[in-house]
């Protein structure tokens, strides 16, 4: 696992620059970045053309493969997963839901509400936003989860390469203002070593100093690091210091290389499950985003909601466009994830949730890996019709204000509009019975 890190080292020091002449911190070359493939360009403004994949995904098939795990410790005659059972099973809810609309009307959209009950969190679109963290496992965890988890990780690594791994607890076990203050004061103390080795005062430091309790000692690794730059604890006069020795330096580790990491690291990068879910109408109907969709606290929230009365007497009040713009600015800017439903001909919808900031294209490319037929065109409709332009494909999701949700109608174009199947028979599995 230590080869890891080493070559996490290597990448930012190739994204950063080298920081001094200290030895390199691995022979090994960084690991190739993987960078999101922009879609081609379409003979249309509204016709989106893919780019061609001859696999799935790794969001598709981990949720094949959690689906396949499901379905093999569980009773067949509990859910029929055959397509045709499927396709049955669809237009027996849609021929149900138009009948209901006839005699009730459309029902409203639920409310985003925040301290849910047990009972209450059932009735979520999705239960949270997920993350994976392919330098540590494969696992896909909340947020809070992977805290902990990356948190264990680095401590155990420790035992093999103590600098580069205490580099990286500070970077990611601590508040990101307490980080800056940190690195920026143990490099320089590793720096005035180097730049003055006859210096004896800088080879010290006493440990009720107010700057080393400020800075370093509040910062989880930060003494980790002192320890294999060569520091030592001491007593001298009833005080206790940091005396730093070059004997005491980790063999094969030079102050220099240390400074380098210091400069170079940045917090492992958590990247955005999907969390691939494939529903029937009757399941859309759950429409409740949790409260990690959201920038603001559930407190906030709550007392957002206790508003809302106000807020409907003001609508009845005439308003300018640059009023409702800014409402409406001021209402996108409460989420930090946008949950994105494609509603099909056959009446499935898949869900995939975003961050605000990721662009229509990746959306497309979603949809795209998902497809039984990926080569084919087609577009994604919003639900007032209107079709998005090359130009808008490269607008994030919070540009084009498709948050916090939006159900997009999935179109095949030009040739491909023979094509009855949709998505992957393995994506199909995943619809659960109700």
């Amino acid at each position: 696992m230590s080869n890891k890190l080493k070559k996490f080292f290597a990448k930012q020091k190739v994204k950063f620059g080298a920081a001094g002449p200290g030895r390199k911190l691995n022979s090994e070359g960084p690991a190739p970045s993987s960078s999101s493939s922009k879609s081609g360009g379409s003979s249309s403004k509204d016709v989106y053309v893919p780019p061609k994949r001859k696999e799935l995904s790794s969001e598709a098939k981990a949720a094949a493969n959690a689906a396949l795990a499901r379905i093999e410790g569980r009773d067949k005659k509990e859910f029929n997963t055959s397509l045709a059972a499927i396709q049955a099973q669809v237009r027996r809810e849609l021929e149900a839901e138009r009948k209901a609309k006839e005699e009730q009307g459309t029902a409203a959209a639920g409310d985003s509400t925040s301290g849910l009950s047990e009972d209450e969190r059932k009735d979520l679109a999705v239960q949270g936003v997920y993350f994976r963290c392919p330098l540590i496992s494969e696992e896909v965890l909340a947020r809070k989860e992977w805290k902990v988890k990356i948190k264990e990780f680095l401590y155990e690594q420790l035992e093999h390469e103590k600098g580069l791994s205490a580099c990286l607890i500070i970077y990611n076990c601590n508040p990101k203002e307490k980080v800056d203050a940190c690195v920026e004061t143990l490099t320089k103390c590793l720096e005035n070593i180097v730049n003055h080795p006859s210096e004896e005062k800088y080879k010290k430091i006493r440990m009720t100093n107010r700057m080393f309790c400020e800075k370093i000692k509040v910062c989880d690794g930060a003494l980790e690091l002192l320890h294999s730059a060569g520091f030592s604890e001491i007593t001298l006069d009833d005080e206790p210091y940091l005396i730093w020795s070059e004997e005491n330096l980790e063999s094969e580790t030079t102050l220099e290389s240390l400074i380098d990491a210091l400069k170079c690291s940045e917090p492992f990068h958590l990247e955005l499950d999907r969390n691939i879910q494939v529903l029937l109408p009757s399941q859309v109907r759950k429409t409740t985003l949790p409260p990690d969709f959201f920038r603001i606290s559930p407190e906030e929230i709550k007392r957002e909601q206790q508003l809302r009365s106000e807020a409907l007497e003001q609508a009845q009040v005439l308003k300018t466009k640059a009023m409702r713009e800014k409402e409406e600015l001021r209402t996108v800017n409460r989420y930090k994830f946008s949950l994105i439903r494609v509603r099909f001909p056959n009446g499935v919808y898949l869900q995939g949730t975003f961050n605000v900031y990721e662009k229509l294209s990746q959306v497309y490319e979603f949809v795209q890996s998902c497809l039984m037929h990926e080569a084919a065109e087609f577009a994604l409709i919003s639900p007032t019709g209107q079709r998005y332009s090359d130009e808008e494909h490269d607008k994030s999701l919070y540009d084009l204000r498709l948050v916090p949700t939006i159900v997009f109608n999935f179109n095949y174009e030009h040739e491909s509009r023979e094509l009855k199947d949709f998505l992957k028979e393995e994506l199909m599995l995943l619809i659960q019975s109700l």
